[in-house]
């Protein structure tokens, strides 16, 4: 039996025909183009499971069933998002509108909560029953598993981790509050930190890396660091602590066996894992006294939303 994922974000759609014994067969994406009426974005969805069906020489028949992981707040239970707001989203019943297109069952939940249970069960949480799930891109998104339970919340509306609150009134947030997790720890938090830096420092070898790439990145200040610049490791320093402040509530809350760290800002590797590790240590209540936590880079990398998505439908 195969199962297909679909991982949708604010950049593109991604989707991936997964066996039963979780091997990605074929993966394939489309822009996601956000700000169109949803009915046209769950058309390319539809259109892209078909499409990794047929590359994987998979017919219908063959299909256990859809899972997809979409950001906000989703009802798992009706198949209606509730509220995206990454996403022009908003009381849109993406099962019904879905099955327009391909016959198949299909199981949806928030993009955080697929990816956490991608890591935990093919990923760097394998063995775990309790794990918590950070990604940081566009948003923070949280996806929790205690004691072998995906939290959801009432009619889909909890974990949102991104959005407890660092600072009381301080950055806007895309949820339209000031101050949440999500505003200082995003790439897009970052990113909005770097830009101000340069600004600041024009002297600061950030502009240089900027130019190359084209544009301001997550990876400008990191880069710009690497290479000795003072402003950029400040930047840097700032972030980290931003992000531990978060996780560090995560674990309080939660004490997972592993938090588990995901976006491309991940890709830092050991080094980052390393930095909020320490931090972790430090200051969750009960320090060393309390089971240890560990910080790990998600192995899935851009496939975690796939295979959790897939793992949805497998499990249902």
């Amino acid at each position: 039996m195969y199962y297909i994922g679909i991982d949708v974000g604010g950049m593109s759609i991604k989707a991936g025909v997964v066996d039963a014994n979780g091997r990605l067969l074929v993966k394939d994406s489309v822009a996601t183009l956000p700000d169109r009426h949803y009915s046209e974005i769950v058309a390319d969805m539809a259109a892209l499971t078909l499409k990794v069906m047929s590359a994987a020489g998979v017919s219908i028949s063959e299909v256990g069933g859809v899972g997809m992981g979409i950001p906000g707040t989703i009802n798992s239970k009706t198949g209606v998002i509730t509220y995206s707001n990454n996403i022009n989203f908003e009381k849109v019943p993406v099962v019904n509108e879905f099955r327009k297109h391909v016959d198949l069952p299909v199981y949806i939940n928030n993009d955080a909560n697929a990816a956490a249970l991608g890591e935990a069960k093919f990923g760097s949480g394998k063995g775990s029953e309790d794990v918590v799930f950070v990604t940081l891109g566009t948003g923070v998104g949280t996806g929790i598993i205690t004691q072998g339970v995906l939290l959801e919340g009432k009619m889909g509306a909890g974990a949102e981790g991104g959005h407890i609150a660092l600072k009381i009134g301080g950055e806007m947030c895309s949820c339209g509050k000031r101050g949440c997790w999500e505003a200082y720890a995003s790439a897009t938090a970052l990113m909005r930190q770097t830009e101000r830096a340069m600004a600041l420092n024009p002297d600061s070898l950030m502009h240089e890396e900027a130019e190359k790439e084209g544009k301001i990145s997550g990876l400008t200040a990191f880069n710009a660091m690497r290479r000795g610049d003072k402003a950029a490791k400040r930047v840097v320093d700032n972030y980290i602590k931003y992000v531990s402040e978060g996780i560090i509530s995560m674990v309080n809350l939660f004490r997972p066996d592993y938090v588990l760290i995901g976006g491309g800002i991940s890709n830092e590797g050991d080094w980052l894992m390393s930095k909020i590790q320490r931090r972790v240590n430090r200051y969750s209540f009960g320090g060393h006294r309390n089971p240890k936590v560990y910080v790990r880079k998600a192995v899935l990398g851009n496939d975690a939303g796939i295979y959790g998505a897939a793992a949805l439908a497998m499990k249902s």
